[in-house]
């Protein structure tokens, strides 16, 4: 009988004989039920935040990475359009805007995708015509969010701060490129933009700070005042800006007089140093300290804080309307009678109103502590019919301007020939049909 001989059989020969039997159909159907997702590697964070740049200057889109990393399709599109399949692109708009940039990276079928936007400010541009100024007031803590484009012919963005020592900080505008992105729309806008320079300013209301002298301080002094002014125009060639506002509310301290005086050689120095065609303006007040200002004549025009009449925030003060139609409309004589035609003058409305949180047993405001301010926004958002009304039982009643007491201020304003209307603040406004910059814009357009 022959005898029968056992083997074993490796084991890596058992796998090769089974993997050799595996159709090739079955690994294609494997691949196509766990499909691989292609993957984009942005270390440097290049698709983070959107780029703000200048006309002529170049946005690089460098330093990806992909899997898997030589076997992806890649395409770079501006605007839906496919510009490039490089693993890098770098663009370089012929003309300013905002640009969708979007990157797709596509393996067996399978896109990934990343994109940001690109907004360009034009190196040349056409500001639209008007009739009436209609000056959008930012806060130095507004954006270009809160700003319709359409609804105004130009913006003051008071963003620069001045101390005592002659020096200037606009170190917010610089936060996201905020300055640059608020320059930039505006410009693709045909929107002029005004530097707006202050000392201390008081809060919601913008205005004086008791004893505060920083502003004045720094333009009574030769010297700081002309470094200042220096700093101011750098500032404003850096920034594309198209014009300064000198907002000195330096008028609430024993110093008020020397302060106001100090604007009018400040006023032909900054003028000096800036282009022929930049807007220079002056903020100034309707009280009994008008008498102080100087021949402002040389300025594009003033704006004149024409709300806010003080006689309603007193201890055992009745309680009301701070910001009448007939206080602007004696303000804006004030200055008419004696200092400049309507024509020079832009009058201002506020967007806050006067809040009252505790009132005596007269039903008077109770003292300096009883009262603040609150944003025109924040007023519509707490009543919802707000928009129609001056007075809203918020608190112990908020008193604040809305459309229907705009409106009328606008109507004065264009009927007398002023040079038209600002709003402070544009940060401050409600949207849409509750916006009084529309409202104000509409009746003087």
């Amino acid at each position: 009988m022959k005898k029968i001989m056992y083997r074993s059989i490796p084991v890596f020969l058992v796998i090769f004989i089974m993997f050799s039997g595996c159709k090739k159909d079955e690994v294609k159907q494997q691949e196509a039920d766990n499909p691989y997702t292609p993957r984009i590697f942005d270390n440097l964070r290049i698709f983070a935040a959107p780029r703000i740049i200048n006309e002529g200057e170049t946005a690089n889109f460098t330093g990806l990475a992909f899997s898997p990393a030589s076997k992806v399709k890649i395409s770079w599109k501006v605007n839906d359009k496919e510009m490039s399949t490089d693993t890098a692109y770098k663009f370089k708009p012929a003309a300013g805007g905002e640009y969708n940039i979007k990157l797709d990276v596509t393996y067996q079928g399978t896109t990934t995708s990343r994109s940001t936007k690109v907004l360009v400010s034009p190196s040349t541009y056409q500001f639209k015509l008007y009739t009436n100024v209609v000056l959008a007031e930012l806060t130095e803590d507004g954006t270009a969010a809160d700003l319709v484009w359409n609804n105004i012919t130009h913006l003051d963005y008071q963003v620069g701060k001045v101390a005592a020592d002659g020096s200037f900080d606009a170190s917010k505008g610089n936060v996201n490129q905020r300055a640059d992105e608020i320059v930039a729309r505006a410009h693709i806008n045909g929107v002029p933009v005004i530097l707006g320079i202050s000392g201390r300013l008081s809060g919601i209301d913008g205005w004086a700070v008791y004893e505060s002298n920083d502003f004045g301080t720094a333009i009574r002094d030769n010297a700081k005042m002309q470094a200042l002014v220096q700093s101011v125009k750098t500032y404003v060639a850096n920034r594309k800006m198209d014009g300064v506002d000198i907002n000195m509310t330096d008028i609430n301290s024993a110093n008020a007089p020397a302060n106001i005086h100090a604007i009018g050689p400040f006023l032909t120095a900054l003028k000096a140093a800036l282009p022929q065609n930049a807007i220079v303006t002056v903020t100034a007040s309707v009280n009994y300290q008008h008498w102080e200002y100087p021949d402002l004549s040389a300025a594009t025009w003033v704006n004149i804080h024409a709300f806010e009449d003080n006689g309603h925030n007193f201890p055992d003060s009745p309680v009301g309307q701070s910001s009448s139609y007939d206080f602007m409309v004696s303000g804006t004589q004030i200055w008419t009678k004696f200092h400049l035609p309507a024509s020079k003058l832009v009058v201002g409305m506020p967007a806050f109103g006067l809040r009252y949180n505790t009132l005596n047993a007269a039903g008077h405001n109770a003292s300096y502590g009883s009262y603040d301010y609150m944003t025109y926004k924040a007023i519509v958002a707490a009543d919802p019919a707000a928009a129609g009304k001056e007075k809203a039982d918020i608190a112990s009643g908020v008193y604040y301007n809305g459309i229907p007491l705009v409106t009328q201020k606008a109507a004065y304003i264009k009927a007398n020939g002023f040079k038209g209307a600002y709003l402070w603040a544009a940060d401050y406004d409600a949207t849409g049909s509750n916006s009084l910059m529309a409202a104000i814009y509409n009746t003087l357009k």
